[in-house]
């Protein structure tokens, strides 16, 4: 079965890169993805794939995102990649599958935790192109979509699996919220979820919130 869209447009944008402890950070990010999604025509679904696993602390980053993603109560997203039902490196190739089997054209984005500099750690990247899931621990796993986004958990360059494993829980909690917060907005923002009433929503996105 084929893991390819069945047809692609010219997709490309400069990187983007926010740290979360910037001011209104999911904001500066819902921004960026928002441009982003406004630009997929409406007829192809946008389909969201948190890769990771719930069994490393540095590589949950995507479960949780998925997991947060959930509790907003909708029921048009199309997401893959939660803590009760992870997409991790034994089963993203039949679920890329299953996505291109059960809608038409989607266009995919990928969500992944990182390794990075030491100065980018607890960062946000937006990036066009596919997530390349695995990299940084030498796995050769298939590539996730036509962008990504990732959270930048740890340093990179040296026993890459070891500290994954040793990464501090809180920083990925933050940056799931975050990514999670973002996407939100973003979706609202171009009218690929309905606005709905929401005591959570409004106190975490409404204009002139802090």
């Amino acid at each position: 079965m084929k893991l390819e869209p069945e047809a692609t447009i010219p997709f490309s944008f400069a990187p983007v890169l926010l740290s979360k402890d910037e001011h209104h950070a999911a904001e500066q990010v819902a921004d960026h993805l928002s441009a982003c999604i406004r630009s997929i025509p409406a007829d192809r679904p946008v389909v969201f794939v948190c890769v990771g696993t719930d069994r490393s602390t540095g590589d949950s980053l995507g479960p949780l995102v998925g997991s947060r993603l959930r509790r907003y109560s909708f029921s048009d997203i199309f997401l893959y990649g939660t803590l009760d039902q992870p997409v991790h490196a034994m089963n993203l190739s039949d679920t890329l599958a299953g996505i291109y089997q059960d809608h038409h054209n989607p266009f995919i984005i990928g969500i992944d935790a990182c390794l990075g500099q030491v100065a980018h750690i607890g960062s946000v990247k937006l990036c066009p192109g596919p997530l390349k899931p695995g990299a940084g621990v030498n796995k050769e796993l298939p590539a996730v979509g036509e962008m990504h986004i990732t959270g930048i958990v740890n340093v990179g360059g040296f026993m890459e699996y070891f500290v994954l494993q040793n990464t501090r829980l809180s920083l990925v909690m933050d940056l799931a919220e975050l990514i999670a917060k973002a996407i939100y907005i973003s979706l609202i923002n171009c009218g690929r979820i309905a606005l709905f009433s929401s005591t959570l929503y409004r106190e975490q996105a409404s204009p002139g919130s802090e």
